[in-house]
């Protein structure tokens, strides 16, 4: 083991390239040049716009978003990088950085943010990663490990073996250490500098931190109700514990670079999402209650109501309340044969399938151990919902919600297409006697409409109303 040990890193040493991180000066491991780092993340952001996401469809709110991160990214330490700002059209709660200067926020976390500010604590944060190539350090790290072991295995073969292998993912994982909690803090303090030279307050960063904060706490209640897990974010400022001393501290060194009247701008970010769609966007259809609808391709179904439904661009994912697990729908439009031969295809002649008639619909239904769901034809094209878990026998449990979801597909009915259209964010004036809980009454956001109308305005758990207050509602 330690010959193996001394093998792999011997390995990795010659590997190593250094470069003069922009904000610190100091060298980094690095194995890209700058002009490759811009190439990876344009490559990467083909994959992300189109194929992951689409671009949400407002270019009043784009520009908005893009003359707050320029004004962010000139006052950063890499300001000749071209940088470029999209909004996605998803109401994951999120944002996310790649190499070279490509920055998204999520409508979703947009609809949840309440000044220019908390959006710019956003941006910078992210901006944060780019200048300081925290992608580009992680993924020289990864490539080191990933080349070392090949390079390595030559000399010495133990290494192609699984205790190679494993030692090759402990040697991996300890180059990759430090590229969560470190990096977060650093984005933290970088984003709050960025705001503090671009006349923001740099305490919007602990604002935000508490406004994500609470959105899991509101989620925790309700998932309490629908006895399901709760949904967990993995994205900004996910490695943050609730009072967190550490961000207090680098936030506060950026302090005295604040000006003395810090711009808010709240009237202007709320002017720039009025109208703003809250959850699913009809072009992928709509999940109310777990019900999906999809006006456009004319189908309906029930999903199981305690999974955690995710509306995705190329699938619609269902997951299991303790994530054991996973149903997905796809569509293709050009199927051959019939609903069974298609199925036979699919999974293979020793599954048990079954013709099946949807109420006019053929469809087939398959099963194996690990794998079932079906396959029903619609408008010339099939809708294939399958589902997959874990581990052999996993599906078992929830055999009778995977096959009541397959009988559950039928054409969309005209009462149905009502429902059909985006939630969005509508910006009043509250008046005199106004309270969360006369606004909730009318909110299609039904009974939990209190506590999120509460969450979007930044008063969660128990803030009220004052009149003449700007305040978000969803119609």
């Amino acid at each position: 083991m330690r010959l193996l040990t001394i093998a792999l890193v011997l390995a990795i040493l010659p590997l190593a390239g250094c470069a003069p991180n922009p904000v610190t000066g100091q060298s980094d491991f690095v194995m890209m040049s700058e002009s490759q780092e811009i190439a990876l993340g344009r490559q990467y952001n083909e994959e992300v716009i189109g194929k992951q996401y689409q671009v949400y469809e407002s270019k009043v709110l784009q520009d908005y978003v893009n003359r707050v991160g320029q004004k962010l990214a000139k006052n950063s330490h890499r300001p000749n990088l071209q940088y470029h700002f999209a909004v996605l059209d998803s109401p994951e709660i999120n944002a996310f950085a790649l190499p070279g200067g490509y920055v998204y926020v999520t409508r979703g976390i947009m609809a949840y943010l309440n000044s220019e500010a908390e959006l710019a604590a956003v941006v910078g944060h992210e901006i944060g990663h780019v200048t300081s190539r925290h992608g580009v350090r992680q993924q020289s790290a990864a490539q080191a490990a990933n080349i070392g072991l090949a390079v390595a295995s030559i000399f010495v073969p133990e290494l192609g073996t699984d205790i190679g292998q494993n030692l090759a993912n402990i040697l991996g994982g300890a180059l990759l250490s430090g590229y969560g909690r470190e990096h977060e803090l650093e984005a933290d303090r970088l984003g709050a500098q960025y705001l503090a030279r671009s006349d923001y307050d740099p305490q919007a960063i602990i604002k935000v931190l508490g406004v994500l904060k609470n959105q899991e706490l509101k989620d925790a209640e309700l998932a309490k109700q629908e006895g399901r897990e709760p949904r967990r974010y993995s994205g900004l400022f996910s490695t943050h514990p609730d009072n967190d001393t550490r961000l207090k501290q680098v936030v506060g060194e950026a302090d005295k670079l604040a000006p003395a009247s810090p711009f808010e701008g709240r009237s202007e970010f709320l002017a720039a999402i009025d109208g703003l769609v809250f959850n699913d966007n009809t072009d992928q259809g709509v999940v109310r209650n777990n019900r999906f609808y999809h006006g456009e391709l004319g189908i309906a179904l029930q999903l199981p109501e305690t999974w955690q439904v995710h509306n995705q661009p190329e699938a619609l994912v269902a997951v299991s309340p303790g994530g054991e697990a996973m149903l997905q729908m796809k569509m293709d439009q050009k199927p051959r044969g019939t609903p069974v031969e298609y199925a036979r295809r699919l999974v293979g002649s020793s599954a048990n399938i079954q013709r099946l008639d949807l109420d006019g619909l053929p469809a087939a239904t398959f099963e194996l151990p690990n794998v079932m769901g079906g396959v029903i034809y619609h408008n010339k094209s099939a809708y294939i919902l399958q589902a997959q878990a874990k581990t052999r026998g996993g599906l078992n449990a929830h055999r009778n919600q995977i096959f009541d979801t397959v009988r559950s597909f039928h054409a969309i009915t005209a009462a149905e297409r009502k429902l059909v259209k985006p939630l969005g964010i509508r910006i009043i004036t509250a008046r005199q006697g106004d309270t969360y809980a006369r606004l909730a009454q009318n909110s299609p956001l039904g009974k939990s409409a209190e506590s999120y109308l509460r969450l979007i305005n930044a008063q969660y758990p128990g803030g009220e109303l004052q009149a003449g207050q700007r305040v978000k509602i969803i119609d």
